[in-house]
């Protein structure tokens, strides 16, 4: 426990100073430091490539985010410029 503890309270404190400081490295970092923990303490290791994986994921999410929103906007001004003619 004391292992996950250390692990938590490092990853929190790089994600702090670094330039991975989304949210999906938190989460991440949290998530795979306890699973690393229990695989056999590999903890910080775990809390690495979950953070890693959480900066992905929180990345294509708000790429996916952002495409869904030009769509939306494309179309309603294309909605507008018919209902000018």
């Amino acid at each position: 426990m004391k292992s996950t503890l250390a692990t938590l309270a490092l990853a929190v404190s790089l994600a702090a100073t670094s330039s991975f400081a989304s949210a999906g490295c938190l989460k991440g970092a949290f998530v795979g430091g306890v699973a690393g923990h229990v695989a056999g303490r590999h903890g910080l290791a775990g809390a690495a490539a979950g953070c890693a994986i959480g900066h992905h994921m929180s990345k294509k999410k708000e790429r996916e985010q952002a495409a869904a929103q030009a769509q939306a906007n494309s179309q309603a001004q294309a909605q507008a410029a018919t209902r000018k003619k």
